[in-house]
C-alpha cells in the first residue's frame, strides 16, 4: 500500500506534455507588416526614404527639362515620327511628337527607370499588406492612379525599346511627396514624443500644396510649349505661372497652343478647389488656436519670469484688477502673466487682453490645472507663483437655466434652493481645492497663493503658502465695522497700491487730506539697514514708534525677531527693546528705499545756524563734518534731559525766534521724495505754535501773561507736564507712569468697574468651546459658563425660558448690532468672535441678532450658544415686520451680507439688485440707522443710499470717472459711502491675495488686525473718541506722545466726520434730497405713518420711531490713514488704534443710549425669574 503514492505520480509525469510557445515566429506577411506599418521607427525610415525617392525623380525632371535643347528633335528616334509634319508657318502649328517624346540621356534614363521599378514594388508591397478584401478602393485612390502614371510607363519602355524616349509627367511625384510629408509630421510626434500645434502642420501643408500647384502647372506649360512655334524655357514657365496664380497677368508671357491654355484652364481649377479648402481648414485651426490661447514657450520660461493665474472663469473686473494690482510694483514690470482657464474669454476680457499696455505681457491659455500637458504650455514648473483664484458669485449657464426655471414653475422648495446655493460655493471650493492639489503634485517647490470661499475647506489647502479665505476676512470685516467705523475702507486703502496723489487738484479739504493718506502702505526692512529706525536699536519699541514719526513721518506698528519660529508682532509695547537682526514693519507713502532725505529751505537753515547760540552742544547743521542725514536729524528737534528736567518729565522742543508768524513754530525740514523715476511724496509740515512749545499744560490762573519764550527751568520745575515724554527704556520697576490727565476715554474705563455687572448667568474668559470648523484659530472672548438651550437662541419664539417676541421686550441696555444673510453660514463666528472680545468691558457689548432666510442648522446652533446675547431669527430684509421684531428701532447698525442666489441674475451687475433696493428701503424708513451693506460689485456702491438730488455725490461721481482715467487703481474712493465705510465687497480683498506676492506679510498683519489671529505679544485693533474734553491735546502728534508714554497705544489713523459748512469751497452743492431738515415732505409722513401702524400692529410703542432724518446724512465721513504729526485733532474724532497685548482695557465707544419705554408685561411675567437668553443686568 505504501508503494501507491510512487506509482501515481509516476503516472502523473508521464501524462504531462512540453508545450512550447513560438510568439515571435510569424508568417512573412506579419513581419512585413510589422517592419513596413506596426513599427513606428522602421515605418519613419522607410518613408523617409520613399520621400526622397519622388522628391529626386521631379529633380532629375526638371534638370533634363532645362537641358533640352531642341525640341523639335525629341520625336526623331520615338515610333518613327518624322521630324517637321507642319507645312503653314502663319497658323499656329502643333509638333506633336514633342508632346509625346523627350530627349532624355541614358544615364537620366536608367536613374528614372530604377527609381519607378522601386516606387512600384513598395506601392504594390504595401497594397498587399493592406489587402483587406476591397482591392478595386486600394486601386482607384489618387495615390495608386498617381504612382501608376509616373512608374509604369517606364516599365513599358524597357519591354518596347522603341518607346525609350516616351514622356513620362514624372513632376507629379511632388504630390505623392507631399503626402508622405504629411504621415512624416504623424511619424515624428510618435517617435520624437514631441507636439507640434495643428496650426503649425496646417501651414506647412498648404506651403507644400501652393508649391505642388506651382511646380505642376511650370512644367506642364514648359512641356505643352515646345510643340509650339516658340520655346519657353522653365523659368519663363515658373514666372508665367505665379503671375497668372497671383491675378497680376502682366501678358509679357503667354501661351500660344490651345494644348496649353487648356491646361492653364484646368489647373487654375484645380487652384480654386484645393487652395479655399486648405484655407479653411488653417482658417478653422487659427479660430481654435485664438480660443485655445498661446503656449509659454521653455526658452522664453528660462529666460524670462512669469507666474500663472489659474481660475475657473476670467471676468474683466478679475483680471483687470490683478493686472493692476500686479504690475503696480516696480520690480515686477519685466514678468509676465500666464492666464489658465478651462473656458473661453469673454468678449471684454478679450479687448482688455488687447490692450498695448497687457499685448506683450499677459498670455493666454485655455486649458485645465488637472492636466499636465497644460500645466506644461503655462511651465507650471518654472513659474515664479501660482494664484489659484474662486470664481465668486457665478454659476453654470445650464445649472442657473435650469434652477429658474424650477423657481418659475415653483417647483422648486426653499430648502432644496439653499442646498443649490449653498453646493455652489462648496463646488467652487472644490475646484479650487483640486487645482491646487493638481499644481502642488506637479511642481511641489512652487509658491502658492490660493483663495478659497468657504472657512471649512481651508484645511485641504492649508500647504498652500499663502490662503485667504473670504468668509473669514468678510465677516471679521464687517464686524469691526461695527466698532472702529469704517475699519473695511482703511484695510481695504492699506492693501491697495496708490500713488498717493488722488484728490491732489480737489477743491475741498478733506477730498486733498483724504487722497494724499491714502497712498500709505505697510513695509518692510531691518532695522540695521534702515535710518528711519536704525538710531533706536536697543531702545524701546514705543520710544521708536513715536520718535520715527515725528521725525519722518513714518508709523512703525510691528516687529518681527529673527529667530525662524518667531512671530509677527503688531505692537509689542514698551518692553520689546529693538535689536538690528529685527524686521520692522511701518506705514508710510513709499517705502524707505526710494526715499531721500533733503533739507528742506537750506538758505532759511543756513540763516538760522548763524543765530544759534554757539554753546549749543548739539551738531550743527553746516558742519561738513556732520553727515546729511544726521543734519536733517538735528534740525527737528533736540531733547533736553538734565536732572531737574527729568524729574519732572518735562519735555522741550528746540525752536527759533525767527520763525514764520504765520506758520506758528518750527517746520519738519525733511521732506521724502521718491526715486528712481517715482513720484514725489512731501509729508506735511509740523506746525507748533510759539506760545506752546513745551507741550505743557495751560498756565495756572495769573501767569496768562508769560512770554512766548522758553521759561527757566525753575518755573518748569512748577508746572505739572500734561503729557510725559516716551521713554526709551521701560522703567526697572516695570511700574506704569501716572497718567496726570488722562483721556476722557480712558477716565471712563478707570471709572466704570465690571464688579458691578450683575446678570442673572455667569460669564466666564475663554476659548469657544465648539469648533465651527477644522482649522479654526479660536480668540479669548466672553463666553456663557452654561451654554444656553437651543430654544432660548431664537428672538422671536417663546419657550419654556423666556416669553418674549420681539427686540423690544429684551430689554437691552445697549443697542443692539442686526446682521441680515440669506442662510447662516459657519463663517459668521468670525463675526461675533470680535464682538465678544476678551478685552471689550462687559457694559460695552451689544446684543447681536442673526437674522436668515433659511432654517439654520443644529451645528450653528451649537457653536452661538455659548456666546451671551447672540441670537437669531428667521426673516426676510424686505419685511417691515421681520425687521421690527429683530430690534430694527434699538439698532445702531445693520449689516447686510450679500446673498449667495443673487449669481442667478442675468446681467453680472444686476446681482446686487436685490440689497440695494431692500437697503435703500431701509435708508428711508430708519434714517438714524447706521446700514453695513455688502456687495457682489464694487462698482455698484454708487446706489447706496442714492438721492437723485445729492449733487454732492454726483460731483464725488464725476471725481471717480476723473480718477479713473488718470489710472488710479481705486478710483471709487472718493464714493461717499465707500470713504463712510457703509459699504464693502469682498472682491477688494483680491488685492490683499495679489499683495503677498511682493508683501509675504500682508495677510498676517490683516489678520491680526482684525483679530482673526493672535500672536504672543501682539496687540489688537481698538478705538478711541475724541471728545470736548480731550481737545486740550490739540494735534495728532501730541495724542501719540500721550498714547505712547501712558498706556502705550499706537495711533495708526482717524475716522473722521465733517459737516458740509466746513467744505467751503464747495458750499453751493446741497446734499439734501426730500428728506431734508426743513421740514416733512408728504412721502415721509406717509413712511413714518405706515411704520408706526406696523408697529402698532406688533404691539410696539410707537414714541419709540425716531421719523426724524439724522443729521449725519448732511456729513461727510472719511479715513485718514498715518496722519501727519501735526494735524489738528476734532470733536468726534475716532482714532485707531493698535493697543499692546496685556494692556489696560479698552475704551470701546459708547453711543448715546436710546430710552426705552416700559414694556407691558403680565403679573406672571414680571415676576418670573431671570430667562436665559438675557443675560443682561437691566439695572445698568
Amino acid at each position: 500500500m505504501a508503494l501507491e503514492p510512487d506509482l501515481k505520480s509516476d503516472c502523473i509525469e508521464k501524462q504531462e506534455v512540453h508545450v512550447e510557445y513560438f510568439v515571435n515566429e510569424q508568417s512573412i506577411k506579419e513581419r512585413l507588416h510589422l517592419y513596413f506599418i506596426k513599427n513606428q521607427r522602421s515605418t519613419l525610415r522607410i518613408r523617409l526614404i520613399n520621400c526622397f525617392f519622388k522628391l529626386l525623380t521631379v529633380v532629375l525632371y526638371l534638370v533634363r527639362a532645362i537641358a533640352d535643347d531642341e525640341p523639335k528633335a525629341a520625336g526623331k528616334h520615338c515610333f518613327n515620327i518624322v521630324a517637321d509634319s507642319c507645312k503653314s508657318t502663319a497658323e499656329k502649328c502643333i509638333y506633336w511628337p514633342a508632346i509625346l517624346c523627350v530627349d532624355r540621356e541614358d544615364w537620366m534614363y536608367g536613374l528614372q527607370c530604377a527609381l519607378a521599378i522601386i516606387n512600384l514594388l513598395q506601392v504594390l508591397l504595401l497594397l498587399f499588406l493592406n489587402y483587406k478584401g476591397n482591392i478595386l478602393q486600394q486601386i482607384m485612390s489618387v495615390s495608386m492612379v498617381l504612382e501608376a502614371i509616373t512608374s509604369i510607363p517606364f516599365v513599358i519602355t524597357i519591354v518596347y525599346p522603341p518607346s525609350h524616349d516616351l514622356f513620362v509627367p514624372v513632376f507629379l511625384n511632388c504630390w505623392l511627396a507631399k503626402e508622405l510629408l504629411e504621415n512624416l509630421f504623424n511619424d515624428l510626434h510618435r517617435v520624437m514624443q514631441r507636439h507640434h500645434s495643428a496650426l503649425t502642420q496646417q501651414v506647412f501643408i498648404l506651403i507644400v500644396t501652393i508649391l505642388c500647384l506651382i511646380i505642376t502647372c511650370a512644367c506642364g506649360i514648359h512641356h505643352l510649349e515646345r510643340a509650339g512655334q516658340s520655346d519657353m524655357s522653365v523659368f519663363e514657365a515658373l514666372y508665367f505661372t505665379v503671375v497668372t496664380f497671383s491675378t497680376v497677368g502682366y501678358g509679357d508671357i503667354k501661351v500660344e497652343i490651345w494644348p496649353s491654355q487648356l491646361f492653364v484652364i484646368l489647373m487654375i481649377a484645380a487652384a480654386l478647389v484645393v487652395l479655399p479648402v486648405q484655407m479653411e481648414k488653417m482658417a478653422l485651426l487659427l479660430i481654435e488656436k485664438q480660443k485655445q490661447g498661446g503656449t509659454y514657450s521653455n526658452h522664453r520660461a528660462r529666460t524670462e519670469k512669469h507666474v500663472v493665474v489659474c481660475a475657473s472663469m476670467l471676468h474683466y473686473d478679475l483680471v483687470n484688477d490683478f493686472l493692476n494690482e500686479f504690475y503696480a510694483h516696480a520690480h515686477l514690470q519685466d514678468f509676465f502673466v500666464v492666464l489658465l482657464t478651462p473656458c473661453e474669454l469673454e468678449p471684454t476680457v478679450k479687448w482688455l487682453l488687447q490692450v498695448p499696455l497687457w499685448s506683450q505681457r499677459v498670455i493666454y491659455i485655455q486649458g485645465s490645472a488637472l492636466k499636465d500637458i497644460d500645466l506644461v504650455r503655462c511651465r507650471m514648473d518654472q513659474a515664479e507663483a501660482c494664484f489659484i483664484l474662486s470664481p465668486r458669485n457665478k454659476m453654470d449657464r445650464i445649472e442657473a437655466a435650469l434652477l429658474k426655471n424650477w423657481k418659475r414653475k415653483k417647483r422648486l422648495s426653499e430648502k432644496l434652493e439653499s442646498i443649490i446655493n449653498r453646493s455652489y460655493r462648496d463646488r467652487a471650493d472644490q475646484q479650487t481645492i483640486l487645482r491646487t492639489w493638481a499644481v502642488k503634485d506637479f511642481a511641489p517647490n512652487i509658491p502658492l497663493y490660493v483663495q478659497i470661499m468657504k472657512p471649512e475647506n481651508k484645511f485641504h489647502v492649508q500647504f498652500a503658502d499663502h490662503v485667504v479665505c473670504e468668509d473669514e476676512f468678510k465677516y471679521a470685516l464687517l464686524a469691526n465695522n461695527c466698532l472702529c467705523p469704517a475699519t473695511s475702507t482703511f484695510v481695504t486703502l492699506l492693501i491697495h497700491t496708490s500713488r498717493g496723489v488722488e484728490g491732489e487738484t480737489a477743491s475741498s479739504q478733506w477730498q486733498k487730506i483724504y487722497g494724499r493718506c491714502s497712498g500709505n502702505e505697510i513695509y518692510h526692512i531691518q532695522l540695521k539697514q534702515s535710518q528711519f529706525f536704525g538710531e533706536y536699536e536697543g531702545k524701546s519699541f514705543t520710544f521708536a514708534t513715536f520718535n520715527a514719526h515725528k521725525k519722518y513721518g513714518v508709523s512703525l506698528i510691528g516687529i518681527k525677531r529673527q529667530d525662524c519660529n518667531a512671530d509677527l508682532q503688531l505692537n509689542p509695547g514698551p518692553k520689546h527693546i529693538l535689536k538690528d537682526t529685527d524686521t520692522c514693519y511701518y506705514m508710510n507713502i513709499t517705502k524707505e528705499e526710494y526715499s531721500a532725505f533733503i533739507l528742506a529751505h537750506p538758505r532759511e537753515e543756513k540763516e538760522k545756524l548763524e543765530k544759534k547760540d554757539s554753546k549749543s552742544s548739539s551738531p550743527t547743521v553746516g558742519d561738513p563734518n556732520v553727515s546729511k542725514l544726521e543734519s536733517a536729524i538735528c534740525s527737528v528737534a533736540t531733547y533736553h534731559f538734565d536732572d531737574d528736567v527729568e524729574s519732572h518729565f518735562s519735555y522741550d522742543l528746540d525752536h527759533d525766534d525767527d520763525d514764520d508768524s504765520n506758520s506758528g513754530g518750527g517746520t519738519l525740514p525733511i521732506e521724502m521724495r521718491e526715486q528712481n523715476n517715482h513720484p514725489t511724496y512731501e509729508r506735511s509740515t509740523l506746525q507748533v505754535p510759539s506760545g506752546d512749545r513745551h507741550l505743557l499744560m495751560p498756565p495756572p490762573a495769573g501767569e496768562e501773561n508769560v512770554s512766548s519764550d522758553a521759561p527757566p527751568i525753575g518755573a518748569r520745575r512748577q508746572r505739572r507736564p500734561s503729557i510725559m515724554p516716551v521713554s526709551e527704556m521701560i522703567m526697572a520697576d516695570n511700574s506704569p507712569l501716572r497718567d496726570h490727565k488722562p483721556l476722557y476715554a480712558h477716565k471712563e474705563v478707570q471709572d466704570e468697574s465690571e464688579d458691578t455687572w450683575e446678570e442673572g448667568e455667569k460669564w466666564t474668559k475663554g476659548y469657544p468651546p465648539v469648533m465651527p470648523y477644522i482649522g479654526y484659530s479660536p480668540m479669548m472672548c466672553h463666553l456663557l459658563e452654561t451654554p444656553k438651550p437651543h430654544c432660548c437662541l431664537e428672538l422671536d419664539k417663546p419657550c419654556d425660558h423666556k416669553s418674549w417676541t420681539h427686540a423690544g421686550e429684551y430689554n437691552w441696555p445697549n443697542n443692539n448690532i442686526i446682521i441680515a444673510a440669506e442662510y447662516a453660514a459657519q463663517g459668521m463666528v468670525n463675526f461675533i468672535v470680535p464682538l465678544r472680545a476678551h478685552f471689550r468691558p462687559k457694559h460695552t457689548l451689544k446684543p447681536i441678532i442673526i437674522m436668515v432666510e433659511k432654517s439654520v442648522d443644529n451645528n450653528f446652533l451649537e457653536c452661538i450658544s455659548s456666546f451671551p446675547m447672540v441670537y437669531f431669527m428667521i426673516g426676510l430684509l424686505e419685511s417691515l415686520d421681520d425687521l421690527l421684531r429683530a430690534g430694527m428701532l434699538q439698532s445702531d447698525t445693520v449689516v447686510v451680507v450679500d446673498r449667495e442666489s443673487s449669481k442667478l441674475a442675468e446681467e453680472d451687475y444686476m446681482a446686487d439688485a436685490n440689497q440695494i433696493v431692500a437697503v435703500q428701503t431701509m435708508f428711508r424708513l430708519f434714517p438714524s440707522t447706521t446700514i453695513i451693506t455688502e456687495l457682489t460689485h464694487a462698482a455698484n456702491m454708487r446706489f447706496m443710499q442714492f438721492r437723485a438730488k445729492d449733487f454732492y455725490a454726483l460731483r464725488m461721481a464725476e471725481k471717480q470717472k476723473l480718477e479713473k482715467e488718470k489710472g488710479s487703481n481705486i478710483s471709487y474712493m472718493f464714493r461717499l459711502p465707500f470713504a463712510a465705510g457703509n459699504v464693502f465687497s469682498a472682491s477688494m480683498l483680491d488685492t490683499m491675495l495679489y499683495q503677498s506676492f511682493v508683501k509675504d506679510y500682508a495677510i498676517s498683519i490683516v489678520r491680526l488686525l482684525l483679530g482673526l489671529d493672535q500672536a504672543t505679544n501682539s496687540g489688537y485693533l481698538c478705538e478711541l473718541p475724541i471728545t470736548p474734553e480731550d481737545l486740550w491735546i490739540r494735534t495728532y502728534g501730541r495724542l501719540y506722545q500721550k498714547l505712547c508714554s501712558t498706556s502705550h497705544e499706537i495711533p495708526i489713523g482717524i475716522y473722521r466726520t465733517v459737516g458740509q459748512a466746513d467744505n467751503k469751497s464747495e458750499c453751493s452743492l446741497p446734499m439734501e434730497d426730500d428728506d431734508s431738515l426743513q421740514g416733512f415732505s408728504g412721502e415721509r409722513k406717509e413712511l413714518a405713518n405706515m411704520v408706526r401702524i406696523k408697529m402698532k400692529k406688533l404691539d410696539l410703542p410707537e414714541e419709540e420711531y425716531d421719523s426724524e432724518v439724522s443729521d449725519k446724512r448732511n456729513k461727510i465721513s472719511y479715513v485718514i490713514i498715518n496722519p501727519s504729526f501735526d494735524m489738528k485733532l476734532e470733536v468726534d474724532d475716532i482714532i485707531y488704534l493698535i493697543k499692546p497685548a496685556g494692556g489696560p482695557k479698552t475704551p470701546s465707544p459708547m453711543p448715546p443710549r436710546r430710552k426705552f419705554s416700559s414694556r407691558r408685561k403680565t403679573t406672571h411675567q414680571r415676576f418670573r425669574a431671570e430667562p436665559q437668553g438675557s443675560n443682561v443686568d437691566t439695572k445698568l
